[in-house]
């Protein structure tokens, strides 16, 4: 039996592309992330669109679809690929953004849960995020309409599909009905 050995964000940078897969580092593992589906991906983009009108205006800084891996930690290496994620102006290097990981921790995260998604996986990843400096992580939940934001400190906000979630000091001013993340119309 071998021992498996550690992989760091710089060899899975290099290594050939599989066609339809894509892999997150877990504790210097990898993890193949599986495809969405239309449902999901829709959601993904309803859940873009709506910061990314709005960060421009307000100079906040820029918003990220689906694919962007960010390094969270190193030794052993933690690459994660949030669904959606925002970086904040202050953190951008001059304005401009690196051809590969970003080597820092996006300030919002968010996942859409997909049916095949494990409780205690979306948990370990909202850590991580968490750990590694992000100020929100947002869970959506589509079968319920609901999203979690989980912050700094074990703090964690429900929003129901009624409610209204707003970007705080992250993104000031900005405000969605919760209901409206899964409308499918």
């Amino acid at each position: 039996m071998g021992v498996k050995q550690r992989v760091t964000a710089e060899e899975l940078w290099t290594m050939p592309e599989v066609p339809g897969k894509r892999f997150e580092i877990v504790n210097g593992k990898l993890r193949e992330v599986p495809g969405a589906g239309a449902v999901h991906s829709w959601i993904v983009g309803t859940v873009y669109r709506l910061p990314f009108d709005f960060v421009p205006r307000r100079k906040l800084g820029r918003v990220f679809p689906d694919g962007v891996s960010y390094v969270m930690r190193r030794d052993p290496d933690q690459l994660r690929i949030p669904d959606v994620s925002f970086v904040a102006t202050q953190h951008l290097s001059d304005r401009s953004m690196p051809e590969g990981y970003w080597l820092q921790a996006p300030d919002l995260a968010i996942e859409v849960v997909s049916p095949e998604d494990r409780a205690a996986e979306l948990d370990e990843k909202a850590i991580d995020y968490l750990e590694a400096g992000v100020q929100q992580v947002w869970i959506l939940w589509p079968h319920r309409q609901a999203v979690s934001v989980r912050m700094p400190r074990n703090v964690t906000k429900e929003f129901g599909p009624d409610d209204e979630l707003d970007g705080g000091d992250l993104l000031p001013g900005f405000r969605v009905r919760v209901g409206d993340l899964f409308d499918l119309e």
